[in-house]
């Protein structure tokens, strides 16, 4: 039996149920792979977010503890162990958790260039090993026997300012 389909024909005269229809367009599963797809990618995304926020925030307070460090070394009289007090203890407040691993190289006879002329200044350079918290272990994930994200990243900053005179 052949039916032509009108645009006024309903699908229950020509026998189909309501149960049928709804079977045939069943989209309860589709929303679950979406998300299965979907949701990983938004979590991963989330975190690399927070964790390169966590890294500026690491590399904002470096910087400020090299700055401070070289206000205390441009002073007269300051030695090296004042310098290096100093540092460790913005890097404490700033609450970096593996302060006490950082190094810090102070030179306080360094010329720089002021114009035309010279003068003498203090360097200081703060190196930090940082490392990724919750991107590691996804690296290695991803990259079975990969030694990516295994080791912590040196974050490096100095500061220079000219030294007072005596």
């Amino acid at each position: 039996m052949s039916v032509a389909l009108n645009a006024g024909t309903d699908l229950e005269d020509l026998g189909v149920t309501k149960k049928q229809r709804s079977s045939w367009s069943s989209e309860r599963g589709q929303a679950l792979i979406e998300t299965a797809f979907v949701l990983p990618i938004v979590l991963m995304l989330s975190v690399a977010i927070f964790e390169f926020g966590r890294a500026y925030q690491t590399w904002q307070i470096l910087t400020n503890a090299a700055r401070e460090g070289a206000r205390v070394a441009v002073l007269p009289g300051s030695s090296s162990s004042d310098v290096q007090t100093r540092v460790m203890n913005y890097m404490q407040a700033g609450q970096l958790p593996a302060a006490a691993s950082a190094s810090i190289a102070i030179d306080q006879n360094v010329t720089m260039s002021i114009g035309a002329k010279t003068a003498k200044a203090s360097l200081v350079t703060v190196n930090y090993p940082f490392s990724f918290v919750m991107l590691n272990p996804i690296a290695n994930l991803l990259v079975y026997g990969s030694t990516m994200g295994g080791a912590p990243l040196t974050m490096s900053s100095s500061a220079q300012m000219r030294n007072e005179a005596e």
